[in-house]
């Protein structure tokens, strides 16, 4: 079975999907749709697909299996129900959208669908990440200090809190995600975001270029994730992870492990990409759900913790995150 791929939004990320999905067996990019008409023109026809008029026709075509969402988060209004409606499998890259509610309601018609469904969450898919994650799995977690600091991106909508969430619900969001999937929930946050040099270059902004925020598990563990858009000269990203009898970090693609017996460090050489979209093609070839390391339920819980940290932000208090609720059919 060869399994058909549509795209909706055909940006830098989604091309490096596209390009992904060419190495894999099984798998064949068919559609896509942009509302940059060129753009989703010259996509199709350097991969061999057909370029459609609106994300409604491409859903309704009858010639995709399964399809990536790759738009930017405020641009999320109706794609994935209408793709679910019509028994379309669904990766939805992160983050999933910026309203709680919505994402929610997206949630339940996704998983009421009976649909194979996963989101961008492609760290997971290190494998240094599995070995920290068995290392973990029986140690208790006092401390995670996780940080993403880099340099910021050029469109004007990243820039825009409205329209990206800013940088924990747009980047950092995938350290935080390694959080809850190394040491579980969160319980509580307490952010502090500023704008310290952002509107000296535009004006207009209205996103932060720091931020930090503390937190406590629902493990009883606390931590730290600092973010900015000020590391031109020195970004660097990961998750630090301390016990009492034991030190763990992944920086990067790095794997650090120091305890009473060993020190180990590990480089992966995996291309995470590959192996998430390997894994989404066999998962739907072999309706196997269960190879998948993260569904969207995962991605809107993720998503749950960096809103609150918004809101906790702008009102200057700790926030509790918003909790799934239960449904009456699960994959």
């Amino acid at each position: 079975m060869t399994v058909r791929f549509g795209f909706i939004g055909v940006g830098g990320m989604a091309e490096h999907h596209i390009q992904t999905l060419r190495r894999i067996e099984h798998a064949q990019v068919t559609a896509v749709y942009d509302i940059d008409q060129i753009r989703s023109q010259e996509v199709a026809e350097k991969y061999g697909a057909q370029s459609f008029a609106s994300y409604e026709q491409l859903i309704h075509s009858g010639e995709i299996d399964a399809l990536f969402v790759c738009t930017p988060p405020f641009a999320r209004s109706g794609i994935e129900e209408a793709a679910a409606s019509q028994g379309i499998h669904l990766l939805s890259e992160k983050p999933v959208g910026l309203s709680m509610d919505e994402v929610r309601q997206k949630e339940r018609v996704i998983r009421e669908s009976g649909i194979i469904h996963t989101s961008g969450y492609c760290l997971r898919y290190l494998d240094i990440v599995a070995k920290a994650k068995a290392y973990l799995a029986d140690k208790q977690v006092d401390l995670v200090l996780a940080y993403r600091v880099e340099g910021m991106p050029g469109v004007r909508w990243w820039r825009m809190l409205e329209q990206s969430g800013g940088q924990l619900v747009e980047q950092s969001t995938h350290q935080l995600d390694l959080i809850r999937y190394l040491a579980g929930d969160f319980a509580e946050v307490n952010a502090i975001h500023e704008q310290r040099y952002i509107r000296n270059i535009y004006p207009d902004a209205t996103a932060y270029d720091v931020g930090t925020v503390s937190f406590r598990l629902e493990s009883g563990a606390i931590g730290n994730i600092t973010s900015s858009s000020l590391g031109k000269y020195a970004g660097r990203s990961g998750v630090e992870f301390f016990g009492h009898d034991f030190y763990l970090a992944i920086s990067g693609a790095t794997l650090r492990i120091k305890d009473e017996h060993q020190d180990l460090t590990e480089t992966s050489e995996v291309d995470f990409y590959y192996e998430q979209n390997k894994t989404f093609v066999e998962a739907i070839r072999f309706n196997k759900p269960d190879l998948l390391l993260g569904d969207y339920s995962d991605a809107a819980d993720t998503l749950a913790v960096t809103l609150a940290a918004n809101e906790s932000a702008a009102i200057g208090k700790p926030v509790v995150p918003g909790r799934r609720e239960p449904f009456a059919k699960i994959n």
